[in-house]
């Protein structure tokens, strides 16, 4: 959520997985060359790094095979794919459909399915050994409670990006970066839990509540190079926690038991996160994904953008954490993130606050995607294009 984001939080049974890096396209003019059958040929898309190669074979289905695929789907999702359209209306296989677009009635349900049905054509996500399930995660937008000065509560910094000190300064681990004199006066904001903080470094962006009320959303800046652990794998190994309490509501709980030890629980991720104060937006609106428009709760997933085109739509068909009920629903994918890699794959934005930090750390999912691009009458292939 973010240009640049770090990381995006994943807490089920004391993981976390992470997330954060912005990946853009570029215009192509290279011929397309000819493709197997049931084969999509997208350009700035590979599934082999190192052969080079931009094709990606994905098989074409029919609608009627996409689980729960309905009008209530299509009319969902359609705001959020308007959003996608702010960007992928430059490009040049989306232009035509993202102005066409414009021209639907949003209130017609019927008339919006008939839109996706006419228009592009779903195609199977398959992995490289050939299955068709993958990793759904979650993740979401912190809210933290802060001030612009030092008092009271407000005793944990958010740091601003140390510009001006050599990188061999900057890269090392927390417990050493937090004793340095370089950081002073580059204080962002202060806020009143050590613990927000820390999943506000792995979200990567989130929004600060100050005393008067006003909100301010701070974004990736930059970090100190080193690789994340897992501080709830830290508490669950030292029999601090159980499994069930790896959430943001039992870390919190056992860090206002323990205030003495929370230091050694933080510093066992040796990594850092810098921020950025972001302009000014909307307070109804959701972050700023990868593609950079904002994201919707439970409409917007990040995926791998090397597997799957940034800003497409995605039918996925998984289920809610922990439990069998299903989520089938058409999603856009506007974000990016580093753990996000591989063909079947995505973490599904829950939204803003704890309460969807508690659902989303709790997501891990087994789901199935489906990539809806333009149909192109007449080519017998299918394109996806590079902006």
């Amino acid at each position: 959520m973010r240009s640049l984001r770090y990381l995006r939080s994943l807490m089920s049974f004391g993981h976390l997985l992470f997330a954060g890096l912005l990946v853009t396209a570029c215009s192509s003019t290279a011929p397309r060359p000819s493709t197997p059958q049931n084969t999509a040929y997208v350009p700035g898309l590979r599934t082999d790094a190192g052969s080079g190669s931009s094709l990606t074979r994905w098989r074409t289905e029919d609608w009627q095979q996409l689980p729960g695929w309905s009008e209530r789907q299509a009319q969902s999702a359609w705001q959020p794919f308007l959003q996608s359209c702010k960007a992928l209306g430059k490009q040049r296989d989306w232009q035509q459909v993202c102005m066409d677009a414009q021209r639907m009635n949003a209130a017609n349900a019927s008339e919006l399915q008939r839109f996706f049905e006419e228009r592009f054509r779903p195609w199977h996500l398959t992995n490289d050994d050939g299955s068709t399930t993958g990793l759904i995660t979650g993740y979401y937008e912190p809210v933290l409670r802060g001030s612009l000065t030092r008092h009271g509560p407000y005793q944990t910094p958010v740091y601003r990006y140390p510009h001006g000190i050599a990188s061999t300064q900057v890269n090392k681990p927390r417990a050493h970066l937090m004793k340095q004199p370089f950081l002073k006066g580059r204080e962002l904001v202060w806020v009143d839990d050590p613990v927000d903080v820390a999943y506000l470094q792995v979200q990567g962006s989130g929004r600060v509540r100050l005393e008067d009320g006003r909100m301010i959303r701070v974004g990736f800046a930059g970090t100190n190079n080193l690789p994340f652990r897992s501080f709830a794998r830290w508490l669950l190994d030292r029999h601090q926690i159980t499994a069930d309490q790896a959430t943001i509501k039992g870390i919190k709980q056992w860090a206002h038991a323990h205030p003495q030890q929370v230091d050694d629980m933080l510093n066992a991720n040796p990594r850092v996160v810098f921020f950025r104060e972001m302009p000014a937006v909307d307070e109804s609106t959701g972050p700023t994904g990868a593609l950079g428009v904002p994201l919707t709760p439970e409409h917007s997933i990040a995926v791998d953008p090397s597997h799957v085109p940034l800003g497409a739509p995605v039918f996925l068909s998984t289920t809610r954490p922990l439990s069998n009920e299903p989520i089938q629903k058409l999603v856009i994918a506007q974000d990016t993130g580093s753990a996000i890699k591989g063909t079947v794959r995505a973490d599904y934005f829950w939204g803003l606050g704890d309460a969807a930090g508690e659902t989303a750390g709790r997501m891990k999912q087994r789901g199935e995607m489906w990539v809806l691009l333009p149909r192109y009458m007449g080519s017998g292939q299918l394109y996806s294009a590079r902006g």
